[in-house]
C-alpha cells in the first residue's frame, strides 16, 4: 500500500534520526525532498508544497531544534501533519434515525462501484446490520448480473424489477421493499459513465431527491491519482458527497488521491479496497495509514484481523513455542496458512513496525503461488528436517528438490526467510506480540 511513498519517507526520516543535531539546514534539505516524494506519489503541487511549508514552521521551532531527540521530533511533526492530510481521525458511517438508512454509490465506469458495493453490504453484515443491494444502472445489463451474483455468492439481500428500466423508479421500489421486509440499510449502486456528463448528473441528482440518502459515497480508484481526485470534486460539487470509498489500494497506488482528496473536497475517506474479494474493505484510519507510510506500523489494524481468524489456544501455544525459540518449519507452514486467511503476506508484513532487527522483513514479497511451493517444500522434508532445520545439507536439499519440484535455489531462499521470520518472532515475542495477545478479544469457548 503506497509503497513508493513509503519508502521515500522512511529513507528520507531515516537519514535525519541519524543525526545528532538538527539545523535549518537540515530541515530544509529534508523539506525539499519530502516535496519531490509527495509530487513523485501524484500529490497536487499546491497540497505538497502548503504540507512541506507546514512541517518546516513547526521542525524550526525552538522546542525541536533543542529538544535531547530533535531527529525524532521532526518525524513526529510529519507523523502528525500526514494524519492531518490524510483526514484528522477517523470517519465512520451515517445512519437515519428511522430506517432504512439509504447508501447512494456513486463514481465513474470501472471504478469498482459494483464490487464495492457488496463489500460495503458484507462489512455491514459483519457489523450487526441487514442491508439490502439494488443496481439502476439500466444501461448496462452486466452491472445488474453481476451484483446478483455477488449478493448470491456471499447471502446478501438483494432486490431487482427486471420489468423496470427507469432508474429512478427502481430505486424507489427498492426501498418501499426494504422497509416492508425489515433491511435496516439500502445500498443503491447507480450507472457510471467514462466521464462526468449532465446526463449522469441529472439522473443522479432525480435518484437523491426520491430515496434521500443518509450517505452519498463517491467510489474512486485510487491508481488514477489526480483524475480521481479531479471527479471527486466534480461529484461533491454537484451532488454533495459525505465520503469516499478509495479501491485498489493494494495495487501500484502512488498515493496521490489517498493525500489529496480530503483537502480538495473537504470530504473524509471512509472506506479503503485491499483486494479483489468480496472481504478486502477496511475502515479507513488516517493515522494508521500514516503509521504504515512512515514504517512504525499498525498493530490494532494487525489486532483486528487476528481476531477474525486466529484461535486463542493456537495462538498462546505458539507464543509459548517462540518464546522458548521452538519455532519450527511445521510451525512456519501452519503460520504461513493462517496468516493467508487474513489477506496478502505482504499486506500483514506491512503492519509490523519497520524498527530494528525487524527492519527489512516487512519488505518481504510472497505471493500466493510461492506460499502454495512453500508448503510443497515443507511437506517434501523428513519430520526430522522440519524439526531441525541446521541438519539440512546440500544433498537432503537436492533431495528435497526433487520431491517438491522446485529448484534447489528456492530451497535455499525458503530457509533464509524461515530463518528470518524465526528472528523477527522472537524478537516481537519480547514486545508486540504478548502485547496482541492481552488485546484480541477472542469469543470464550
Amino acid at each position: 500500500m503506497l509503497d513508493n511513498l513509503s519508502n521515500k519517507l522512511q529513507r528520507i526520516l531515516r537519514n535525519l534520526s541519524g543525526q545528532g543535531r538538527v539545523s535549518g539546514r537540515h530541515i530544509e534539505e529534508t523539506a525539499r525532498e519530502i516535496r519531490n516524494a509527495l509530487l513523485d506519489a501524484d500529490v497536487h503541487f499546491k497540497i505538497a508544497k502548503e504540507f512541506v511549508e507546514r512541517v518546516k514552521q513547526r521542525a524550526l521551532g525552538q522546542d525541536v531544534l533543542e529538544s535531547l531527540t530533535p531527529g525524532q521530533q521532526v518525524i513526529k511533526v510529519v507523523r502528525d501533519e500526514l494524519i492531518e492530510l490524510l483526514g484528522g481521525s477517523q470517519t465512520e458511517l451515517h445512519f437515519s434515525k428511522q430506517p432504512p438508512s439509504v447508501f447512494l454509490m456513486v463514481g465513474l465506469q470501472g471504478s469498482g462501484k459494483t464490487t464495492s458495493s457488496a463489500k460495503l453490504a458484507l462489512w455491514l453484515t459483519k457489523n450487526n446490520h441487514t442491508p439490502l443491494l439494488l443496481s439502476v444502472d439500466v444501461y448496462r445489463p452486466a452491472a445488474v448480473e453481476q451484483l446478483r451474483l455477488l449478493c448470491e455468492s456471499h447471502q446478501l439481500g438483494y432486490f431487482d424489477a427486471p420489468e423496470d428500466q427507469d432508474p429512478v423508479s427502481r430505486a424507489e421500489r427498492g426501498l418501499r421493499h426494504a422497509r416492508n421486509t425489515g433491511y435496516d440499510v439500502v445500498l443503491i449502486d447507480t450507472a457510471g459513465r467514462l466521464h462526468i456528463d449532465d446526463e449522469m448528473m441529472l439522473e443522479l441528482d432525480h435518484i437523491r431527491k426520491a430515496t434521500p440518502p443518509v450517505e452519498t459515497l463517491l467510489v474512486a480508484d485510487a491508481m488514477t491519482g489526480q483524475d480521481a481526485v479531479r471527479s471527486a470534486k466534480e461529484f461533491h460539487d454537484r451532488l454533495g458527497l459525505t465520503g469516499v470509498i478509495l479501491t485498489k489500494m493494494d495495487g501500484d497506488a502512488r498515493g496521490g488521491a489517498a493525500l489529496s482528496i480530503k483537502t480538495v473536497t473537504g470530504q473524509s475517506i471512509k472506506f479503503v479496497g485491499t483486494g479483489e474479494k468480496v472481504e478486502a474493505l477496511e475502515p479507513f484510519f488516517p493515522d494508521r495509514l500514516a503509521g504504515r507510510i512512515l514504517g512504525m506500523g499498525d498493530v490494532l489494524s494487525l489486532i483486528e484481523k487476528a481476531e477474525d481468524t486466529v484461535d486463542r489456544e493456537q495462538a498462546a501455544e505458539m507464543a509459548e513455542k517462540i518464546r522458548k525459540d521452538e519455532f519450527t518449519l511445521d510451525d512456519f507452514r501452519d503460520q504461513l496458512k493462517q496468516i493467508r486467511q487474513m489477506g496478502p503476506l505482504d499486506q500483514i508484513l506491512g503492519m509490523l513496525p519497520n524498527m530494528g532487527p525487524l527492519r527489512g522483513i516487512n519488505q518481504m514479497k510472497v505471493d500466493e503461488k510461492e506460499l502454495i511451493h512453500i508448503e510443497a517444500i515443507i511437506n517434501s522434508m523428513t519430520a526430522e528436517e522440519r524439526r531441525n532445520h541446521q541438519i539440512l545439507n546440500g544433498s537432503r536439499r537436492k533431495r528435497i528438490a526433487r520431491g517438491s519440484g522446485r529448484p534447489v535455489p528456492e530451497i535455499n531462499r525458503l530457509l533464509k526467510q524461515y530463518v528470518e521470520m524465526r528472528k523477527m518472532m522472537k524478537s516481537l515475542s519480547r514486545g508486540i506480540m504478548p502485547r496482541m495477545l492481552r488485546g484480541m478479544k477472542f469469543p470464550v469457548p
